[in-house]
């Protein structure tokens, strides 16, 4: 198996509100499936495909019982500076996520606070001065 990774699925309790939520955060959506049977909406990322699908259709689909409760998974955004943590996590109240975290500095020596969107899923926003953004949003280490 390579090295790397090229979807992530959300499970979400309903795909179109989520698909606003995430094209409100300026977003664009790169197709998905509208009918009666199956809702889903990819969006391309660089290098990556984020899916928002009906959390009990990706349950079933994965072979899991859905809890209910938190994945054991936070999502992460890494941006260039502390002031573009605060205005992601502002785009992001804005857009209706609720902040669990505001920005502030972190033991690692980075700069960090946490949204968490209408479905529930966590999202880190850090800059972290000892990895570069390159200028196609692609993250180094």
């Amino acid at each position: 198996m390579e090295q790397r990774l090229s979807l992530v699925t959300l499970g979400v309790a309903d795909v179109a509100r989520a698909r606003r939520f995430y094209e409100a955060l300026g977003w664009r959506l790169g197709g998905g499936v509208e009918d009666a049977d199956d809702h889903v909406a990819f969006f391309q990322l660089e290098g990556l495909v984020l899916a928002l699908w009906g959390r009990g259709k990706l349950a079933e689909d994965s072979t899991v019982t859905d809890g209910g409760g938190w994945g054991g998974v936070t999502l992460a955004h890494n941006v260039r500076s502390p002031e573009e943590v605060d205005a992601v996590l502002a785009q992001a109240a804005a857009a209706g996520a609720r902040v669990g975290r505001p920005g502030a500095a972190t033991f690692w020596g980075g700069y960090s606070g946490v949204f968490v969107d209408p479905d529930g899923h966590p999202w880190e926003v850090a800059h972290n001065p000892q990895w570069t953004v390159d200028a196609d949003g692609a993250t180094r280490l």
